[in-house]
């Protein structure tokens, strides 16, 4: 089967050092570029996070201080990595909630917009929950019936990401192959920003999906207490949840 592209789908993958996506670095990245013709193209580089990788990072993907500290930074590929994404849709394993918004903060970090309008996002991981409840390597063993060598390293996992698709594709009749039916399957039910923070309820309104204003309208939370929107801009929060919520925050001030 070949996927049915419009434009170029970007699989890719980040080893990190660590889970928070608002502070924590880019140690390695894997692109594979599928174009609408179906041929592909890759890009890997680990990168200089200018930062320790501390111990248990390096117990995952095992990357080490010594083996990035004469790589490039981020700052220093962001130029290219930005042109390489240009006009593509993008595709991953829990990419919607970790390896996208990280990559939005590092792209801010160095002074770069990763523009979100326009693009479809798939995520691989909820096609597989919402049809099989597995992790990667459960999903790699159930969908392609082979063991994932290699797991963490940022070139196997997207690989694997890669396969893990094509075999749902051919595994569910019902899931069409199509980019945006895979982008709107993949997401969270009625999210508004790409971890679910801001969701929408049976009419259409944005409602926080946390914290003591959990369920209730944005819009009306920032009326009668504008702070609110203060103190999350100054949290740590994902810039992707940030910019979804500025959007609405300057509606309610105008």
């Amino acid at each position: 089967m070949q996927l049915n592209l419009t434009r170029p789908l970007i699989f890719f993958d980040l080893e990190t050092t660590g889970t928070n996506v608002t502070k924590d670095r880019i140690v390695e990245i894997c692109v594979i570029k599928v174009f609408p013709d179906g041929h592909t193209e890759e890009y890997s580089r680990r990168i200089n996070p200018t930062v320790h990788i501390p111990a248990e990072a390096t117990a995952i993907h095992h990357i080490t201080d010594e083996m990035v500290e004469n790589e490039k930074t981020f700052v220093e590929i962001a130029p290219k990595l930005l042109k390489y994404f240009d006009n593509c849709d993008i595709a991953g394993y829990n990419s919607n909630k970790f390896d996208v918004p990280l990559l939005i903060e590092e792209f801010g970090r160095a002074g770069h917009k990763f523009e979100m309008q326009g693009r479809h996002f798939i995520d691989v991981q909820n096609i597989f929950h919402k049809m099989e409840q597995r992790t990667l390597i459960a999903a790699y063993r159930f969908y392609c019936g082979k063991e994932l060598e290699g797991a963490h390293a940022a070139n196997n996992d997207t690989k694997a990401t890669y396969e893990v698709l094509m075999a749902q594709l051919d595994r569910y009749s019902d899931l069409k192959n199509d980019v945006e039916y895979l982008s709107k399957f993949s997401g969270m039910d009625n999210a508004v920003d790409l971890q679910g923070k801001v969701r929408r309820n049976e009419q259409g309104i944005p409602i926080f999906g946390f914290g003591k204003h959990k369920g209730q309208s944005v819009a009306d939370v920032f009326r009668r207490e504008p702070s609110y929107y203060s103190w999350i801009m100054n949290g740590d929060f994902a810039k992707n949840t940030k910019d979804v919520l500025t959007v609405i925050y300057n509606t309610v001030k105008r």
